[in-house]
């Protein structure tokens, strides 16, 4: 889950680059304009409206994409609501952190990749422009290749999602085998993700979530056991539960029920919290807490490959929207209550 306090991002870009031409021998020509769903001022959903914007051209160091399915979060709202919260924010602004499809073009220094590779990439500070188009330019280092058993579809609603996911489990918590764990929100994008990962890594998991149907996805995707986050008695399960108390907490959601999560920490437990999440959790003694923000590195693409293959992970897709229609994924995903991950169709 990118940082909402993060500067830097986002707005096409058509210089050519030195390196494309060689870049580019034996590769089918780019065009020349493509058709991006961008803002032109701050606001609601209906700020989003289809352009047609010069197709970006990869520096030295970078690949172009061609966007087959790009994920929509709550953290491009939010983008669409302050603009002015990144340094790119220079109008018309394309929104969208990540995506996969083809590489279509690569920069003269580019050697891990080739035209026509399947690949995924999470990139937040991105000058050239985001995902809701079909074409990006984003640095090599920001792209992994899509591992086996997954879908352009799928690859593309969880790049950022992933990498959130398998850094906070390894990273920020170092999760192994029989620990405990609670996820708050285990059923958005990053919680169903989070969830299989941390089944992977053998730990038992208390899945908070929403609704009858909320509870029964959560256990469909490996929970151990389920509360309602909002209506259910969390001190009562989390003490059924781990009886000592749990050694971790996954913060994917703030708030008072959060509160009652980080009551079922037993002494010397861990908290950890990506950010974005509002409000953040408040310190306790003795209760050391993480905040910690996803990175997109070569290493890290190649290890979230591994455990997306060792999981066999399940990428739910609640609802998948056209290019044209980006305004109503973003006011799907503002409306809450989602089952895994809001994506757009772009080809």
């Amino acid at each position: 889950m990118p940082a909402l306090r993060i500067t830097g991002m986002l707005v096409v870009a058509c210089l050519v680059s030195p390196g494309l031409a060689a870049a580019n021998d034996g590769a089918v020509s780019l065009p020349q304009t493509m058709q991006a769903a961008a803002i032109d001022r701050a606001g609601g959903p209906e700020v989003i409206t289809l352009h047609t914007l010069p197709v970006p051209k990869p520096a030295a160091d970078e690949v172009v994409i061609a966007v087959d399915t790009a994920g929509v979060a709550i953290w491009d709202a939010h983008l669409r609501r302050h603009p002015q919260s990144i340094t790119h924010s220079a109008f018309p602004l394309v929104l969208g952190t990540d995506g996969a499809g083809t590489v279509a073009a690569m920069g003269a220094k580019v050697k891990r990749f080739k035209v026509g590779d399947q690949v995924y990439s999470y990139s937040w500070d991105n000058p050239h422009g985001g995902f809701y188009a079909e074409y990006v330019a984003v640095p090599a280092e920001r792209v992994g290749h899509i591992p086996q058993g997954l879908s352009l579809r799928q690859a593309g609603a969880i790049a950022t999602t992933g990498l959130t996911a398998i850094q906070g489990i390894d990273d920020a918590l170092h999760l192994k085998a029989g620990d405990t764990l609670i996820i708050h929100g285990a059923s958005g994008g990053v919680g169903t993700l989070a969830l299989q990962f941390a089944k992977l890594r053998g730990a038992k998991v208390l899945a908070t979530a929403s609704g009858e149907d909320g509870l029964a996805f959560v256990k469909g995707l490996g929970a151990d056991a389920a509360v309602d986050g909002r209506h259910g008695d969390i001190a009562a399960a989390a003490h059924a539960f781990a009886p000592q108390g749990v050694d971790a907490v996954l913060a994917l959601a703030g708030g008072e029920t959060l509160e009652r999560c980080l009551d079922a920490v037993r002494p010397g437990g861990h908290v950890a919290f990506p950010y974005g999440v509002e409000p953040e959790p408040r310190s306790r003694p003795g209760l050391p807490i993480i905040r910690y923000n996803a990175i997109p590195g070569i290493e890290e693409f190649q290890r979230l490959n591994r455990a997306i293959e060792a999981a066999k992970l399940k990428v739910p897709i609640e609802a998948e929207f056209p290019l044209a229609q980006a305004d109503k994924a973003q006011e799907r995903v503002e409306g809450g209550h989602i089952l895994g991950k809001i994506t757009l169709r772009i080809r």
